[in-house]
C-alpha cells in the first residue's frame, strides 16, 4: 500500500542538540539512582560491579555504533521498524512494531513511572503512596499513571515543544549527577575503604553477573529510540552518529563517577539494603536538606526521560500505520501540533493498564530488557544484510560506517543471544509473557494483510 500523502508528514523540527538531549535525557533515569541495589545484591563487590557497568557500557556503545551506520543512511520514520523492513520484510518489522507498542515501550514507560514514586516515597507527605485503594492496586499505581498521562499530553502539544523541554532537563540532570559526585567525594563522610567491602548475602556466580548485568542494561537502556525519530531531525546523516555515539559516550562516564561516588560513601551492605542508594550516599555526605533537594530535583528529571521514551516510541505505529501494516487511524498527525497525537493515546493507555497488572521495579524492567533486546540484535545483524546489498557507489558515500566492523556488531549479536537465554531461565514468567506476546503478532498480521485485500 503507497504511503500517505504529504499532509500527514511530521515536520523536520529536531536539531543535533536536541537528538543529543533524547540519547542522554532518556538514558540517565531512575537506573543510576536505584539499580545499585540490585547490581550489588546480585555480585556483592564493588570490583565486579565495576565490571558489570563496564561491560554494560561497552555493549551499549557497540551498539549505537551500529545503529548511527545503519540509521545515518535511512532516516526514516519508526527507525528499527524502518531497518526491518526494509532487511528482512512486512513481517518481522511488524513482529517488532507488535512488540514495541504492546510490551517493550509500554513496559519502559511503566518502569520509568514506577520509579518516580519510589523516589516519592523519600517524602512523608507521599506517604499514602502505599496504602491499598482497592485489593493489589497502591494509590502510586495510579499516580504513575497520571505521570503518563502528563507527559503524553506535552508531547502531544509539540514535538519541537518537547524537544526543547527535553534539553532543558537534560542539562539539569547532568548538573545533578554532578552535584551528587561533589556531595559524595568531598562531603567528608567516605572512605576509599569501602570499595574493598562485600555483602554476604549475593547471589554471585554468573547468575548473579548476568542479573546485574541486566539491571545495567536497563540503566543504559534507551540510545536506540532516538532513531524512531530520524523523519523529524534536521541533517540526519550527520546528527544520529553524533547524538548516538556522543550520548552513550557521556553518559557511560557520569554513571561510572555516580556509583564511585554512591560506594565512597556506603559499603556494599549498605548498598545491598538501600531503596534509594544515592539518597542514602548524600544524607550521610551533606544531610537531611541536601538528600530531600535531591529527591525533588530526581524526581524532576524524571521528565527527561519520559519526554524522551514517550516521544520517540509512538513513531513506531505511526510508521507502521503509514506503512499499511497497522490501524490506518493511528497514521494521524494533529493538524494544529503535527503531532501523532492517536499513537501516543495509545502507548499511554496501554501504559497505563501495564502499571496496573504489574506493581513491582524490577518485574518491570526485566520484562523491557527480554523484549528489547531480542530486536537490538535482529536490527544489529541487519548491517551484515546492508553491506552486502550496496553498490561500490552506495559504499563511497555511506555518511557513517561503524569502527571494528565486523568484530564489533557481532560482539553486540552474540551479547544478546546470551542476555536473552539467561533472561529466559532467570524471569521464566516474564519472558514467557513476552514470547507469547511477540508470537501473537505473527497471524496478527496476516489477519491484517488478508482484511486489507479482502
Amino acid at each position: 500500500m503507497a504511503q500517505l500523502d504529504e499532509a500527514h508528514e511530521l515536520p523536520r523540527v529536531l536539531n543535533a542538540s536536541h537528538a543529543t538531549s533524547i540519547v542522554v535525557g532518556i538514558i540517565i533515569g531512575s537506573g543510576i539512582f536505584l539499580v545499585p541495589r540490585e547490581m550489588m545484591a546480585a555480585v556483592g563487590s564493588s570490583v565486579t560491579v565495576y565490571a558489570v557497568w563496564i561491560v554494560g557500557g561497552l555493549l551499549s556503545l557497540f551498539g549505537a555504533m551500529t545503529y548511527a551506520e545503519i540509521a545515518s543512511s535511512r532516516p526514516k520514520y519508526g527507525g528499527e521498524y524502518a531497518f526491518l523492513r526494509e532487511a528482512y520484510g512486512d513481517l518481522t518489522a511488524f513482529v517488532f512494531m507488535w512488540t514495541q507498542v504492546t510490551i517493550a515501550k509500554p513496559s519502559s514507560i511503566a518502569s520509568i513511572a514506577s520509579g518516580v514514586v519510589r523516589v516519592l516515597g523519600n517524602f512523608s507527605a507521599f506517604s499514602f503512596l502505599s496504602g491499598t485503594v482497592v485489593p493489589h492496586v497502591v494509590y502510586g499505581q495510579l499516580v504513575a499513571i497520571a505521570f503518563v498521562w502528563l507527559i503524553t499530553g506535552l508531547n502531544i502539544l509539540g514535538t519541537r515543544k518537547a524537544g526543547n523541554t527535553q534539553r532543558v532537563l537534560m542539562g539539569l540532570k547532568v548538573a545533578m549527577v554532578l552535584t551528587v559526585v561533589g556531595l559524595c567525594f568531598f562531603g567528608g563522610h567516605g572512605t576509599t575503604a569501602n570499595f574493598s567491602t562485600h555483602y554476604a548475602g549475593t547471589r554471585g556466580g554468573f547468575s548473579g553477573f548476568m542479573v546485574a548485568l541486566i539491571a545495567a542494561l536497563w540503566a543504559y537502556d534507551g540510545w536506540s529510540d532516538v532513531t524512531h525519530t530520524a523523519g523529524e531531525i534536521q541533517n540526519p546523516q550527520r546528527s544520529l552518529p553524533f547524538a548516538l555515539i556522543g550520548g552513550v559516550s557521556i553518559v557511560g562516564v557520569l554513571y561510572m563517577m555516580t556509583n564511585a561516588a554512591i560506594q565512597y560513601v556506603l559499603p556494599a551492605t549498605a548498598i545491598a539494603h538501600a531503596d534509594r542508594p544515592a539518597v542514602n550516599a548524600i544524607l550521610l555526605s551533606a544531610g537531611p536538606a541536601a538528600a530531600w533537594l535531591f529527591s525533588i530535583g530526581l524526581a524532576i528529571s524524571y521528565g527527561s526521560t519520559f519526554i524522551g521514551s514517550s516521544l520517540t516510541g509512538a513513531r513506531i505505529p505511526f510508521a507502521a500505520a503509514r506503512d499499511g501494516l497497522f490501524f490506518r487511524g493511528l497514521a494521524y498527525v494533529h493538524p494544529r501540533f503535527k503531532t501523532p497525537s492517536r499513537a501516543l493515546i495509545l502507548q499511554a493507555t496501554l501504559s497505563s493498564v501495564l502499571l496496573l497488572l504489574i506493581n513491582t521495579f524490577q518485574g518491570l524492567f526485566s520484562l523491557a530488557i527480554f523484549s528489547e533486546w531480542l530486536f537490538y540484535g535482529a536490527v544489529t545483524a541487519s548491517v551484515f544484510v546492508f553491506r552486502r546489498r550496496e553498490t561500490a557507489a552506495e559504499r563511497a558515500t555511506r555518511p557513517y560506517s561503524v569502527w571494528g566492523y565486523p568484530v564489533v556488531p557481532a560482539l553486540f549479536i552474540l551479547a544478546a543471544l546470551i542476555l536473552l537465554v539467561f533472561s529466559f531461565a532467570d524471569q521464566p514468567r516474564n519472558s514467557l509473557i513476552g514470547t507469547t506476546i511477540i508470537l501473537l503478532g505473527i497471524p496478527l498480521h496476516y489477519l491484517l494483510q488478508r482484511r486489507r485485500t479482502a
